[in-house]
């Protein structure tokens, strides 16, 4: 039996990877913050997954910022791969905590990559890349050999943690991979990033409990994908015999007013009626456009992305829509 490590196993990629190790027979192992909130919501039901046979994961208290402790967990556990997921990863949020954002998003990655090279483990590694290392984009689409011009603490914070896992591969031999995955989204997205906050208020709109949403900039396009599909990337990379970096998109941009206009519309509602902007949601440097080319991944791996920009508004609107919490 397979040993994964994943750090952020409590975010969205975290649970849908999760899932996929556990389906795939592995023992999973997991590092969670003590909060004083339960906070394991997205992975409770893991345990009751009649579809795995068996229960094979396990969660450790620990913090990305705890080199000492990461050193300990990897002794322990001896993984065969290692997911690192774990970050502050909002990026409006990076311009008010910039020196936070720098130490969890960019340090914490050189932290695991030294404790793996310490241990002596030939675990396989992969870093959670960022489209947003594009930033200010210098071609388009953006490829693996695009020039990264983050426009943000949260880009430049994961360009450092992308080229340190450049370097310790090419350094210590390490079998390192950089998954360069643009924006994707599901039903288990935060309530703070604007898809979800979007789906959300479509849903508590139409059943009368909010008249208005307040957001930013509604021009900026991305390249949005369905997160349960993109945690399957990140397995296949370190199933190749050589470690590479890869970028993961659909091909296609949309702007925010686009995902505006498909989820409130499905609902059967004009969203023109409900939206107001306001200022303090723009970021103060902004990044407009983002779309990948994915054919290396699928030339490489396997892998390209199935549903639609359609299909994913919908269904991240019919699972708030199906949620009692969302209508309270």
């Amino acid at each position: 039996m397979k040993k994964a490590l994943v750090t952020g196993i409590t975010g969205q990629d975290g649970s849908y990877l999760a899932e996929l190790l556990l389906a795939k027979g592995y023992e999973v192992h997991g590092i969670i913050r003590r909060a004083s909130t339960f906070n394991t919501g997205r992975i409770d039901h893991l345990y009751q997954d009649p579809h795995i046979n068996g229960v094979h994961l396990f969660l450790h208290y620990g913090d990305i910022a705890d080199s000492t402790n990461l050193i300990k967990l990897l002794y322990r556990i001896q993984p065969d791969e290692i997911y690192h997921l774990a970050a502050q990863s909002h990026v409006r949020v990076s311009f008010d905590i910039p020196e936070y954002t720098g130490d969890v998003t960019g340090l914490a990655t050189v932290r695991i990559l030294e404790a793996i090279r310490e241990s002596g483990l030939r675990a396989k590694f992969y870093q959670a890349s960022s489209s947003e290392m594009f930033g200010k984009v210098q071609e388009v689409p953006q490829r693996e050999t695009t020039p990264f011009y983050p426009r943000s603490p949260y880009g430049a914070a994961k360009a450092y943690a992308y080229w340190i896992t450049v370097n310790y591969r090419e350094s210590y031999g390490l079998f390192a991979c950089n998954g360069i995955l643009f924006n994707h989204e599901s039903p288990r997205r935060g309530e703070t990033f604007v898809t979800r906050k979007i789906t959300r208020a479509v849903v508590r709109i139409k059943s009368g409990l909010q008249d208005k949403l307040y957001l930013g900039n509604l021009d900026a396009k991305r390249d949005w994908g369905y997160a349960k599909e993109y945690v399957e990337a990140m397995w296949l990379m370190l199933q190749q015999d050589e470690s590479d970096d890869y970028v993961i998109a659909t091909g296609e941009t949309h702007s925010v007013r686009e995902f505006l206009e498909e989820a409130f519309s499905y609902a059967g509602l004009n969203w023109q009626d409900h939206i107001e902007i306001d200022p303090k949601y723009y970021r103060p440097a902004e990044v407009d456009l983002l779309i990948g080319d994915p054919s290396k991944a699928k030339r490489k791996l396997g892998w390209e992305s199935k549903t639609t920009f359609k299909e994913l508004v919908r269904l991240m609107v019919d699972a708030d829509a199906s949620s009692p919490q969302q209508r309270q």
